[in-house]
């Protein structure tokens, strides 16, 4: 079993960056594919970024391609989403998940998800 926990979250002018933390617990994680997601309120969870358990596959929603990027680290149970150039349309709480099989797009294919931390973009 895999437990998340993410930081890094906060409030930030548009054009700004924040790198989101996903810290795991458990000696599997470098098994795992990790997703990051978001949703925003009245929206439903949306998918931004998975990378595969090696870290040697990524793939990214259209609407951060450019901007965003995940990463991880197996030897420090890490992954990071670090964000560029954010808009007020980013802002939501941030989750990340842990995958069995593959590093999916699809939220109901996660296996394990974090309590999420809130982003702010202000205008």
């Amino acid at each position: 079993q895999v437990q998340l926990v993410e930081s890094g979250g906060g409030l930030v002018q548009a054009g700004g960056s924040l790198r989101l933390t996903c810290a795991a617990s458990g000696h599997t994680f470098s098994t795992y594919g990790m997703g990051w997601f978001r949703q925003a309120p009245g929206k439903e969870r949306e998918f931004v970024a998975a990378i595969s358990w090696s870290g040697g596959n990524t793939f990214y929603a259209d609407s951060v391609k450019g901007r965003i990027t995940i990463s991880r680290d197996n030897a420090k149970n890490t992954v990071y989403l670090q964000m560029n150039v954010l808009k007020p349309e980013d802002t939501a709480v941030y989750y990340c998940a842990a995958a069995l099989t593959g590093f999916p797009s699809r939220a109901y294919e996660y296996d394990y998800w974090g309590q999420g931390t809130q982003v702010t973009v202000s205008s």
